[in-house]
């Protein structure tokens, strides 16, 4: 099992599994009354440099659940890479907490803690993945179908951190992943290459689209994302001439498989890339997704430092 929890891609299956395992159990503890104190006397540091509601209360009320304690570092008090230096930050910060939490605007920096860190770091976010959302998006859909193997994943929209993450636990995991998305904003290469290799091993098939339509034939899940991520403002007019095709509304809904289950991360932007009639429809997965956050990251926390 690695120190660190930085992307999917650094995990066997095996290692995956066993989190999401711990995850189902301590989500049955939790609603049965209450998880024991497995990080009792633990105190996760979160360093954020974006804003955040999911990232920072589900972190918090994992924490807290388990016993411990989290300590929230606005982007003010640290200032990260610009007032003081990552590798300092890292060091001085591993003698104070047993794990650290950031939230970052490049890859780079969460790689650069994890160098210098002395106690476990997650990635909370950068902008090549989101690992923490791909493990709470798995659990949302193993509740849904028992299963990630053969399940049908369609990702509709921008090739982002999002879809990396979710990619790579699709492939590591045996789900089918496809994408469609508008040329100029496909996944990254690196990522790519690292999800065929994935899927070679697990049987998981990938396939890259530039239509939605012929994406959600027979889907199980449809994920979309919003258009312009934090960090991207000033590419937002551009990218609202270009995405609307890629809107998941209720006619591209009728398309996929009627036990379909629609996914997003959050926040919306509704009216863009989901509609109304899709985010709080029947098929709707995003409420429960958002909550799978906290059971998800029980199980990676538990799993990094404390006691199963």
């Amino acid at each position: 099992m690695n120190k660190h929890f930085i992307a999917i891609s650094d995990f066997t299956p095996q290692e995956i599994w066993e989190m999401l395992d711990l995850s189902i159990r301590l989500k049955k503890e939790w609603r049965s009354g209450g998880n024991p104190p497995l990080l009792k006397g633990k105190v996760l540091g979160m360093i954020f440099q974006k804003p955040s509601l999911r990232t920072r209360v589900s972190f918090d009320m994992a924490m807290r659940h388990l016993g411990g304690d989290a300590l929230y570092l606005s982007p003010n008090e640290i200032g990260l890479g610009k007032r003081e230096a990552i590798s300092d930050i890292a060091r001085v910060l591993s003698g104070y907490v047993d794990a650290i939490m950031a939230r970052v605007f490049e890859h780079q920096h969460i790689l650069e803690l994890a160098k210098w860190s002395s106690v476990p770091v997650i990635n909370g976010l950068s902008d090549y993945n989101h690992p923490c959302q791909a493990m709470a998006d798995a659990l949302t859909i193993i509740e849904k179908f028992g299963t990630m193997k053969g399940i049908n994943i369609a990702f509709i929209g921008d090739g982002n951190n999002v879809a990396v993450s979710l990619m790579h636990i699709a492939a590591k995991l045996g789900a089918n992943f496809t994408i469609a998305n508008p040329e100029g904003y496909d996944i990254t290469p690196v990522a790519v290459e690292a999800a065929y290799k994935f899927a070679a091993e697990s049987g998981s098939k990938l396939t890259f689209l530039r239509d939605p339509h012929e994406a959600v034939r027979n889907a199980h899940v449809i994920y979309t994302d919003t258009w312009t991520s934090m960090g991207q403002e000033e590419e937002a007019q551009q990218r609202e001439k270009v995405f609307p095709p890629y809107q998941v509304n209720a006619k591209l809904v009728s398309e996929a498989d009627r036990d379909v289950i629609v996914m997003h991360c959050l926040p919306a932007h509704r009216g863009q890339e989901i509609t109304d009639e899709v985010a709080d429809g029947p098929h709707s997965a995003l409420f429960t997704q958002a909550h799978n956050r906290l059971h998800a990251q029980k199980g990676i926390l538990v799993k990094l430092f404390g006691k199963a």
